[in-house]
């Protein structure tokens, strides 16, 4: 018999086009708000930046409740099929994500090829070998989202023993149809307005604020700034540091996970030297220092976020009571164990970008490690050392 099947067609439909410039542009509006926020020391724009992101999303969970429903609804279909590889990737608990690559031969329709990831109890799993036949069922108009069923009826079961099934090439592969450029490009757009919108909104502020900075005065705290670069034929970085936030932006072919390289940008953040030694501070009319300290200036932080290229850091300003912990404390050197382990075990078939979020907002400290596809949005989470306490799948 011969088979036929191929990619599904790449499409962006108007819904999807929208709920990709929304996502874009809250993704842009609450990161500008925390920056900004930070910098002109306004307490309510930094919280709104951290407020927008949750109600967007339990918004768009409450909108797409009457699609799941839909969903649910549609009744299974059920057929056999054979395990051509399987590789476990990963799990610190009885059951462990399996990446299984299977040919799926249903009754009245041709056979095609599929990856599927699923958990599998590590008791199970030696019943799991490659040319075995499984019983598996999937939503007749979502051929991708197979599901292995562990408790098949008897008829199946019966079935399954007894069937011997032909594979299916490789490029008869069935994937999820990929939204497209056009739903990269809206979000992206997103984005960036959203950024302008707030840097609009409160573009007098942050002027004056740099006005303020670069004279002198009796009557405000100084808000110093400084910036370095260095370059090369192929790398260079950029560091911008204030009384209120830092950021470290690197330049090409480099990367915040590269050995030390986090450690380096956190150490030329959070030591803010002036001359002999001393930290930088000016009197703020009343007779007081500010701003200053002796040997190196240990400040703490209320949010570290980690991108490919790019760490930004919220200071702690003088006084707050708001939790807050020391930047240089981070389990650092197991960043990239938490990225790598969020690119492959949570659904994401083709990450696209990751975030690491560092915070104390529920009293302990919290790492957040956030990672987008064409799948969605997925997540873990892990304590101050590093260790992985939740995960958050996709779909």
């Amino acid at each position: 018999m011969t088979i036929t099947a191929g990619v599904p067609p790449t499409h962006s439909t108007p819904e999807a086009l929208a709920r990709g410039f929304l996502t874009g542009g809250v993704a842009g509006t609450s990161l500008a708000a925390l920056v900004v926020g930070g910098i002109i020391e306004k307490v309510p724009l930094f919280v709104a930046g951290l407020v927008v992101p949750t109600v967007y999303g339990l918004l768009l969970f409450l909108a797409g409740a009457p699609r799941r429903r839909r969903e649910a609804a549609v009744v299974p279909r059920t057929a056999l099929a054979t395990i051509e590889s399987l590789k476990a990737i990963g799990g610190e608990s009885s059951d462990v994500p399996v990446r299984f690559d299977l040919t799926v031969a249903p009754d009245d329709e041709p056979a095609y090829r599929v990856e599927i990831t699923q958990d599998i109890n590590l008791v199970d799993l030696p019943d799991y070998r490659p040319r075995g036949i499984l019983v598996v069922q999937y939503p007749p108009d979502r051929p991708w989202r197979v599901r292995i069923v562990k408790r098949p009826t008897p008829e199946w079961e019966e079935r399954a023993a007894g069937a011997c099934l032909d594979s299916v090439p490789g490029p008869a592969t069935v994937s999820e149809p990929p939204e497209g450029c056009a739903f990269g490009f809206v979000g992206l757009l997103g984005l960036l307005l959203g950024a302008a919108v707030v840097i609009g909104l409160f573009r007098a502020d942050l002027f004056d604020g740099d006005a303020t900075a670069r004279q002198p005065s009796s009557s405000k705290p100084s808000v110093s700034s400084s910036s370095s670069t260095s370059s090369s034929s192929s790398t260079s970085s950029t560091t911008v540091v204030s009384s209120a936030s830092g950021t470290v932006a690197l330049g090409p072919d480099q990367s915040m996970l590269d050995k030390d390289e986090l450690r380096r940008a956190i150490d030329s953040l959070t030591e803010d030297k002036g001359e002999g030694g001393k930290d930088k501070g000016e009197d703020n009319g009343e007779g007081k220092r500010e701003g200053g300290g002796e040997g190196g200036g240990k400040r703490s932080a209320l949010t570290v976020v980690v991108q490919e290229r790019l760490l930004s850091v919220v200071f702690s300003p003088t006084g707050t009571q708001a939790p807050q912990f020391d930047p240089r404390s981070l389990p650092y050197e197991r960043f990239p164990a938490l990225v790598e382990e969020a690119r492959t075990t949570l659904g994401i078939r083709s990450p696209q970008t990751w975030q690491i979020t560092a915070e104390r907002l529920t009293g302990s400290l919290t790492i957040r490690v956030g990672v987008t596809g064409a799948e969605g949005t997925a997540s873990l989470e892990a304590d101050g050392q590093g260790k992985v306490v939740r995960r958050t799948r996709v779909g």
